[in-house]
């Protein structure tokens, strides 16, 4: 495999791999394990930001606030440790995420990419079809012992491989089918944009997608099909974009805002008929209650919040029984912007807005404008940040994956990135 022969291929293929399939590592290896893992892979990181001689004046004013914004949170939060904690993970994630985009190319990024997701997607297959044929019951993640009646969500598995076509939904190595789901569509368009760029064998690149096509279907996660339609809406703009003049994008580009608006307003409105059509319950899977509770708590500090957290830490007020429905504690708030606002109020809302609405517009940039100087990315690669972007966003209005893990260094890595390639567009160089 010629990815191993490039170390920095190679070190952002794992960094995906162990953000994108968190519960992969963890649930063998418990949360020290996966500690142990996350602490190699940022001291690899740091060490190549130094050796690389990393100038950081590429890095988004508002990528650089939010970041800041969390970690002075530590002086007004409810829980300083916790906020320590989880602003310490912040930092390192968005670290490998900027030396990511700063050292390597988007064709690397992509090979990167499609390494990972082809580990995830394998490995979620054989797992499980291995626990549909031989283990032939759910599986719980190692280490735990619980007790009386457990919930479907605790699984790692629910042995649901051949209940597909009655409505069951597999979770592979991930251990949630939302994010299978998650992995599975990016794993489509990574895998379409290199066999179109012809960067993979016809074989080994149809067989592939068709791998994560099956996954993405026995996933059967409600919000990535809708992500799906996003992302092929949003394609065939970019392509239509690619055709225009300045003026006529920027008119495309209102036209398209107002439709997505409208079209956002009608899923409100016509909500449960969707959900019906979905095969979803009309609380989205109990995430109205999650809102309603998420909402009521953050108008108690609603300027700049409780304190930054990440993954939300039951054992300390608010978050201990905060929501707890059918004996399982959520972690999360099921939506970013409510996240950010539960936790750095509506200044962390204001300059999070700005950091995913500047990092869009420069993925779209840099989707239909045409390259200059030495950015050799061909017309499919361009695509992918626009792509990626799209699917993160989608996933944000249900999941607060953006904030952690895969999602946060993706973003990172697209705003930090684009910003490199806006510079390049307009004469500045890299």
């Amino acid at each position: 495999m010629s990815w191993l022969r490039e170390r920095r291929v190679a070190l952002a293929a794992v960094t995906l791999f162990v953000l994108l399939a968190g519960d992969a590592v963890r649930y063998p290896l418990t949360w020290y394990g996966w500690g142990a893992i996350i602490a190699v892979l940022a001291v690899c990181w740091i060490a190549l930001a130094v050796r690389a001689r990393l100038s950081w004046r590429g890095v988004p004013i508002a990528l650089a606030l939010f970041v800041g914004l969390a970690v002075l949170s530590i002086v007004w939060s409810a829980y300083r440790l916790e906020t320590a904690i989880g602003s310490g993970l912040l930092v390192l994630t968005a670290l490998g995420g900027a030396v990511m985009a700063r050292t390597l190319t988007l064709e690397q990024v992509v090979r990167a990419l499609g390494v990972a997701l082809r580990w995830i997607i394998g490995l979620s297959l054989v797992f499980e079809l291995a626990v549909a044929t031989v283990i032939r019951q759910p599986v719980l993640p190692w280490w735990t012992d619980y007790e009386g009646e457990i919930p479907l969500a605790f699984f790692w598995s629910r042995n649901e491989l051949f209940e597909v076509l009655d409505g069951g939904r597999i979770q592979g190595i991930v251990g949630n089918a939302n994010l299978l789901g998650f992995a599975a569509l990016l794993a489509i368009i990574v895998f379409t944009i290199q066999l179109v760029d012809h960067r993979v064998g016809q074989a080994a690149g149809y067989g592939w997608l068709a791998a994560a096509a099956l996954t993405f279907v026995c996933a059967g996660s409600a919000t990535m099909i809708v992500a799906a339609a996003v992302v092929a809406i949003v394609l065939v703009l970019l392509v239509v974009a690619r055709r225009l003049g300045a003026r006529a994008r920027i008119r495309l580009l209102l036209v398209s805002a107002a439709a997505g608006v409208t079209a956002l307003a009608l899923v409100v409105v016509f909500r449960d008929a969707l959900l019906e059509l979905l095969g979803r319950s009309g609380d989205l899977t109990n995430r109205v209650d999650i809102w309603a509770a998420v909402t009521e708590l953050a108008l108690e500090r609603p300027w700049f919040g409780w304190g930054w957290v990440s993954y939300w830490a039951p054992w300390v007020e608010p978050f201990d029984g905060l929501v707890l429905i059918k004996g399982v504690e959520y972690l999360q708030a099921h939506n970013a912007l409510l996240d950010v606002w539960l936790q750095l109020g509506f200044a962390g809302v204001a300059v999070f807005s700005v950091l995913v609405v500047t990092m869009l517009l420069r993925a779209v940039s840099w989707a239909v404008d045409a390259p200059l100087g030495d950015i050799v990315d061909s017309p499919a690669l361009r695509l992918l940040p626009a792509l990626i972007a799209t699917v993160l966003l989608v996933q944000s209005l249900a999941e607060s994956r953006i904030l952690i893990e895969g999602g946060l260094l993706l973003l990172v890595w697209l705003a930090v990135a684009s910003r490199t390639h806006g510079r390049a567009l307009s004469g500045i160089g890299r």
